[in-house]
């Protein structure tokens, strides 16, 4: 009894050690420190650990040639195991006093399940970062960015205007650049926009954001989650601690309510965005303008002009869904005292990135367009939305989401559709349904050469002139495709090849 007493005692001060780890000056050495994950986000998590000098071990299931020679330069310690138990066994044997985990494991992850029921300390990348931010002396705001959708447009956008505002700011986190990278910049930064995805915010910490945004709210990643109400909970906690602006869609009351619900900081401010005229506190369009009533001193009856929706058009960012992250970004921006001018100029000369309802071109009176970075069914929703006469390219992995809705929903503006991926059978079943008479076709092979060639081919033979051909796959694409890039990189190849090489058509 006397011994289990100890062993509790010893294991609660260790996790009070590490509890009480919340600067970058603060003594991390000798931590033991399993990092769970292999990917871009882990590699990260290890390389700053063992600058600290934590002793550091990576588990993973999947080998990763290039990052395992680069942990065996830093000093890294690993292990490469597809099995869960084996990787658990090693878990055990090392020992861990703190754990943190990349974004891709569930909760009820067999290897945290246990850390959690031996007292060890799980965290996830962004709560490590929030603990590590102050590296410089230079301490960056945090404005955070989550949504079912748009949040990585937004969150490009939002740095865009903040550079254009004189600060010194980058996008992080979700969107490419793990958070851990940035905060380590030598320079520092005023601002790091940190675009958050539902499996970060999951294990998200005692953060606080400066400002906050969850742009929309609708099912995804139920299989990871469990249920939608998990996977809005998640979604919620972007809003908690927030010091100064909490930014929502008015066009989406679950994130009003999110506001609504959050312990925020006393003071900060709950800011609307939307498509129709806006509120004293709120951004929104009148009269074909994009205007700012959040921030102006007399909102109650004036506002600030930012651009006109014409504007917009001229450079191919009119489209409803853009405009709203348009909107938003430009709350956040404000909310850090970019002026209007310096949004406005900063929302016209902004290029949003690749495979995100991307023109392609026309060629022979047929247009295409990559959108695969619509990877569930709101942000094809989207997409679909803008368009009529559409032959549609969909399919991958669905994340435990039923697509039957949206198929019924924009059967009426079909010429037909072609299905990718690997869970085909769903999206046949629903086509069935709903397309009577059009034709869809099932691209069956699974060879990543192979089965954007075929699509694309499959789709010119369904257009006729005056259509739209849309990749925009409702789904994840990690079943056929290294990611939603490579997805859209071998479509534009495709569409290059078919029309041989056409003006404008194809490329990034």
């Amino acid at each position: 009894m006397v011994a289990a007493a100890v062993t509790q005692e010893q294991t609660n001060a260790v996790r009070d050690r590490v509890l009480a780890l919340s600067s970058w000056h603060h003594d991390w050495s000798e931590l033991r420190v399993a990092v769970l994950g292999l990917g871009v986000t882990g590699f990260s998590v290890a390389d700053t650990l063992v600058e600290l000098g934590s002793r550091v071990r990576v588990i993973y299931g999947a080998p990763d040639p290039d990052r395992e020679r680069l942990l065996d330069v830093i000093g890294s310690e690993r292990y490469c195991d597809d099995n869960n138990d084996g990787q658990l066994t090693d878990l055990r044997v090392f020992d861990p006093e703190l754990v943190i985990v990349s974004p891709g494991y569930r909760p009820d992850h067999p290897l945290t399940t246990w850390a959690a029921e031996n007292g060890v300390v799980v965290w996830g990348d962004i709560e490590l970062g929030w603990r590590l931010r102050d590296k410089t002396a230079r301490i960056a705001d945090w404005i955070c960015i989550t949504g079912t959708n748009g949040k990585t447009t937004t969150t490009e956008l939002t740095a865009h205007m903040l550079v254009a505002g004189g600060l010194r700011a980058t996008p992080a986190g979700n969107i490419g650049t793990p958070i851990l990278d940035a905060l380590r910049d030598p320079q520092g930064y005023d601002a790091l926009v940190v675009e958050l995805s539902s499996f970060q915010l999951e294990r998200l910490g005692e953060i606080s954001p400066y400002a906050s945004a969850c742009l929309n709210i609708a099912d995804d990643h139920l299989d990871w989650h469990g249920s939608p109400e998990a996977y809005r909970a998640a979604k919620a906690k972007v809003y908690e601690n927030t010091q100064v602006a909490c930014v929502y869609n008015r066009a989406d009351l679950a994130t009003e309510q999110m506001v609504e619900n959050a312990d925020v900081v006393e003071g900060a401010r709950a800011i609307s965005f939307g498509l129709d005229t806006p509120p004293p506190s709120g951004f929104g369009v009148i009269e074909g303008i994009l205007v700012d009533r959040g921030f102006h001193a007399e909102r109650r009856n004036e506002a600030f002009e930012l651009v006109t929706v014409d504007e917009l058009f001229e450079r191919g960012t009119a489209a409803p869904h853009m405009v709203q992250n348009i909107l938003a970004a430009s709350a956040l921006a404000r909310s850090r005292g970019v002026e209007p001018t310096e949004v406005a100029s900063a929302i016209l000369s902004f290029q949003p990135s690749p495979h995100r309802a991307q023109q392609l071109g026309e060629h022979e009176g047929i247009r295409w367009i990559d959108d695969s970075k619509a990877t569930n069914a709101h942000a094809a929703d989207a997409s679909l939305r803008a368009l009529s006469e559409v032959v549609w390219i969909l399919g991958g992995q669905l994340k435990g989401v039923d697509i039957d809705e949206l198929v019924l929903t924009h059967a009426p503006k079909l010429r037909g559709a072609v299905v990718i991926g690997s869970e085909r059978t769903e999206v046949m079943a629903a086509l069935t349904r709903h397309l009577g008479e059009l034709p869809f076709v099932e691209v069956a092979t699974s060879d990543p050469d192979l089965i954007m060639v075929e699509a694309v081919a499959a789709a010119a033979r369904i257009a006729q002139s005056g259509d739209t051909v849309l990749l925009s796959p409702a789904a994840a694409s990690l079943d056929q495709f290294k990611g939603y890039t490579d997805r859209g990189r071998r479509f534009q190849d495709a569409v290059r090849e078919l029309t041989g090489g056409a003006a404008g058509v194809g490329g990034e």
